[in-house]
């Protein structure tokens, strides 16, 4: 793979650039949320239910919080949380789908029989479960249940990939000349592989961030009193104020979409750029 045409082709997928951009922008904005008016968790009941404004420009809650401060730092979890659950994924479904298709064999048939078991759940199904019979539900919980929703589809990219790269030419070099097999899946095998996985990656993130705000809207995500984004449209929707109070979703639902958005468009720049299917 030529890697500065493959930046190219990235760099003139316009969603690549929107998707790098937004990606960019709610990053500053989660690294900026300690500094800029830091999170409170108190509540202020004198100010519930305020309408957007200068002092309040996101309005407030029925707890009289304010809505922008409580969005800023709902936008940080729900990024910590996409990246870590998505790199604790990709990391474990990296390495079993390298085992599963470098070895074959009664390995293989392990792990595609525990992958096409994982696959049948849906995914949000799956996550459920996973916090429910936790016993300590925390952010840790919501993360490591998002995480292993993850794990089989690399599992299953990785393998595809591998199946195919162990069969060429350059591998049967490598092991005509003595190479020992984890030098061969290390220095070979892996660098092929890591295209389709960041791409993967990348549109994984969008997922990851629906399935954490799904769980935080049924009441499963991360513990009061941290801010997530599916929690605070939660609290709106259970106190009514869908229709007294619309700010009070229309703000975290915006924030949702744009996360995901950007996750998605980056993700398909990256296809464009790095996916040889594309050229």
């Amino acid at each position: 793979m030529n890697d500065s045409r493959s930046i190219g082709r990235f760099w003139q997928s316009i969603s690549g650039r929107i998707g790098l951009g937004l990606t960019g922008f709610l990053f500053a904005i989660a690294l900026l949320a300690p500094f800029v008016r830091p999170y409170n968790p108190s509540r202020n009941f004198k100010d519930r239910l305020l309408a957007p404004s200068l002092t309040h420009p996101f309005g407030t809650d029925g707890l009289g919080r304010d809505l922008l401060t409580y969005i800023w730092h709902g936008i940080q979890t729900s990024l910590l949380i996409s990246l870590v659950s998505v790199g604790v994924g990709a990391l474990i479904g990296l390495s079993l789908g390298l085992l599963a298709g470098y070895f074959r064999g009664w390995i293989d048939a392990i792990l595609s029989w525990m992958t096409d078991i994982l696959l049948a759940f849906p995914s949000i199904l799956l996550a459920i479960a996973i916090v429910t019979v936790s016993v300590d539900p925390s952010l840790k919980t919501v993360i490591l249940a998002v995480g292993v929703v993850q794990i089989p589809i690399y599992i299953r990219l990785t393998r595809s990939v591998v199946l195919s790269l162990r069969e060429q030419e350059f591998v049967q070099a490598a092991k005509a000349l003595g190479a020992t097999t984890p030098q061969i899946i290390l220095k070979h095998i892996l660098p092929g592989s890591l295209a389709p996985i960041i791409v993967q990656a990348s549109l994984s993130l969008g997922t990851a961030t629906l399935e954490a705000a799904g769980l935080g809207f049924l009441g499963l995500g991360a513990p009061p009193p941290t801010p997530e984004l599916g929690t605070i449209l939660a609290d709106a929707v259970r106190d009514g104020y869908l229709r007294s109070a619309p700010w009070t979703t229309i703000f975290p639902g915006i924030a949702i979409t744009l996360i995901v958005l950007a996750f998605n468009l980056l993700g398909d720049g990256l296809r464009d750029g790095f996916d040889p299917r594309s050229r």
